[in-house]
C-alpha cells in the first residue's frame, strides 16, 4: 500500500501521495472483521473512483475520523523522535550566526531540510490534534 519507499511524502497544504495514505488509513482503522469483508468482496478496486474525488488537503486531515488521526498523530511523533534533535534545536542553530556559519555547506543545507521536515511534521500534529 506505501510502495517500495515506505513513506508518505506531505507538502505544506497537502498530502503529495494521497491516494496511499488514504488506503493506509482507511485499511488499518478497520475492524478485523471489517478488514475481511473488505477483502473478501475486492474491495480493493471497488474503491478506485472514490479515491480519485477525494483529496488530503490539510482541511481534510483535520477531518478525518477519530482513530485516523490518533493513528497518523502518533505516526507524527514516532517520526519526530526518530530526529536527533527537536525543532526548537534546529531553530536555535539557524538563528545562531556563529554557530550556524561553523557548519559545512553540506550542513547548512541538512540543517534547512531537517528543520522544513519537522515544521511540516509539527503542522500536521496541529491538524490531527
Amino acid at each position: 500500500m506505501v510502495g517500495e519507499e515506505g513513506a508518505f511524502v506531505l507538502g505544506w497544504d497537502e498530502v503529495l501521495t494521497e491516494e496511499e495514505l488514504s488506503m493506509t488509513l482507511k485499511v488499518l482503522c478497520m475492524s478485523e472483521e471489517e478488514f475481511k469483508e473488505y477483502k473478501e468482496q475486492d474491495g480493493w478496486e471497488d474503491d478506485s473512483e472514490e479515491e480519485e474525488n477525494s483529496t488530503l488537503s490539510n482541511e481534510a486531515l483535520s477531518k478525518l475520523k477519530t482513530p485516523c488521526k490518533k493513528l497518523l498523530y502518533d505516526s507524527v511523533l514516532l517520526t519526530l523522535e526518530s530526529y536527533g534533535s527537536d525543532l526548537k534545536a534546529e531553530q536555535d542553530l539557524l538563528n545562531n550566526k556563529e554557530a550556524y556559519e561553523k557548519l559545512s555547506r553540506r550542513e547548512q543545507q541538512a540543517l534547512h531540510v531537517r528543520y522544513g521536515q519537522k515544521r511540516i511534521l509539527h503542522q500536521l500534529l496541529e491538524l490531527v490534534r
